[in-house]
């Protein structure tokens, strides 16, 4: 019997995923309604309040606004956005050292309401700052790095836009994958071993793409910059020692709460690969198996639902091997293959862009920032741990070894 999965009009409607842009948000709003006008000044002139060091006493003096006005979903996520980069701005500031660890209510309590609403977090999240944190330039030019911009970014030199559109880009290349669910599961049920492997043949090439569009992060992004700047603007106040209890949402809760940073971790469309694979990331056990399965209260429910239910239908690793069809196996295994490039180039990057730089600074004695922290990712995990067991349960899953 056919199911949801057999149909991408379906997978679209019930899972939020866009036929263009995947997980991301299809054409985010730039703007809101004008009764959050104050909001909107202070996000997009973060750079300049930040430099003057204004930024805080502006945040302090907002008046406390409902979120009643924010009636539609593309309005929740755009203030979930401005809200998540104000609440960076506030705890960060010029990112020397002086941590605030109160949330003001007149921001703090709108926030939280509204996270509660969308099911989300209230921090900045990957879904904020790279799923809906983009625009074209020109709408009738193709997605590319040169006909888009972000919304918002923390200061003038960060590398912000670099950073979230090639993450943006990369995410997009690799969720054009998910048109071949549908293939994929209808095979399977049909016995149909070389639409399957076709298919898997499809899922491999889009991830191949998502690796060659992922190494323009060199020209956009300054390893020094983002590892010195941006980085602490998306650092979150779980894992964190320079926030060891948390932030205060002053207002909301009475205790502070401890959330991580954006992270890539909270990507739906890799888990989403492992989960069709049957690349058995949660079953490895250890720290790096529960971080990606915390992770998930990060993303929209909608795509928290869409992994679930991928994770309830039939095994594609279990049909292959249960086929024992050279061809079919070998089409598995790029799929495998594609994913281990991926996650060794993602080691590359991150030595490059954080251990690196982290090393250097550590040598530089004026550091306030403790050094443990410097080897941590934004979402607070020990980061290259973390990712060399992905890696490596990655690398295991292939069916034929070399």
């Amino acid at each position: 019997m056919a199911h949801a999965m057999e149909n991408f009009c379906t997978i679209s409607e019930e899972y939020d995923i866009d036929g263009e842009v995947g997980f991301a948000l299809p054409n985010p709003l730039e703007n809101l309604p004008d009764v959050y006008n104050d909001w909107m000044f202070i996000a997009k002139h973060l750079p300049d309040l930040i430099e003057s060091g204004e930024l805080r006493e502006r945040v302090e003096k907002l008046d406390m606004l409902s979120i009643d006005h924010l009636r539609d979903h593309k309005s929740q996520r755009l203030a979930h956005l401005v809200l998540g980069c104000i609440t960076m701005a506030y705890v960060w500031d010029q990112g020397c050292g002086d941590v605030r660890k109160v949330l003001p209510k007149n921001i703090a309590v709108p926030y939280c309401q509204l996270s509660k609403k969308l099911q989300l977090p209230p921090i900045l999240v990957y879904a904020d700052c790279v799923l809906a944190n983009w625009k074209k330039k020109d709408p009738n030019k193709p997605l590319t790095y040169e006909n888009m911009d972000v919304l918002f970014s923390f200061r003038h030199t960060d590398c912000s836009k670099g950073f979230f559109l090639v993450s943006l880009l990369v995410e997009i290349e690799a969720a054009s994958a998910i048109k071949n669910l549908p293939t994929i599961f209808k095979a399977m049920r049909m016995q149909e071993l070389d639409a399957l492997r076709k298919a898997l043949l499809k899922i491999a090439s889009c991830l191949e793409k998502a690796l060659q569009v992922f190494h323009q992060i060199h020209e956009h992004v300054d390893p020094q910059v983002f590892f010195n700047v941006l980085r602490i603007y998306l650092s979150g106040w779980k894992g964190n020692p320079q926030l060891s209890e948390g932030l205060i949402y002053d207002g909301f809760w009475k205790d502070a709460k401890q959330f991580s940073g954006g992270s890539a971790g909270q990507s739906s469309i890799f888990q989403c690969f492992d989960v069709l694979l049957g690349i058995p990331q949660r079953a490895s056990g250890g720290s790096a198996a529960q971080f990606l399965q915390d992770m998930r209260m990060y993303m929209p429910p909608a795509h928290r639902n869409f992994l679930c239910s991928l994770e309830s239908k039939p095994s594609v690793r279990e049909f292959v091997l249960l086929k024992d069809d050279a061809d079919l196996r070998e089409a598995y295994d790029a799929c495998v293959k594609a994913l281990v490039n991926l996650r060794n180039y993602h080691l590359q990057i991150v030595t490059k862009y954080i251990l690196i730089p982290a090393s250097q600074k550590s040598k530089d004695k004026t550091s306030q920032e403790p050094s443990e922290q410097g080897n941590k990712g934004t979402g607070g995990t020990d980061l290259m741990n973390f990712l060399k067991t992905v890696r490596t349960t990655t690398q295991k899953s292939l069916l034929k070894e070399g």
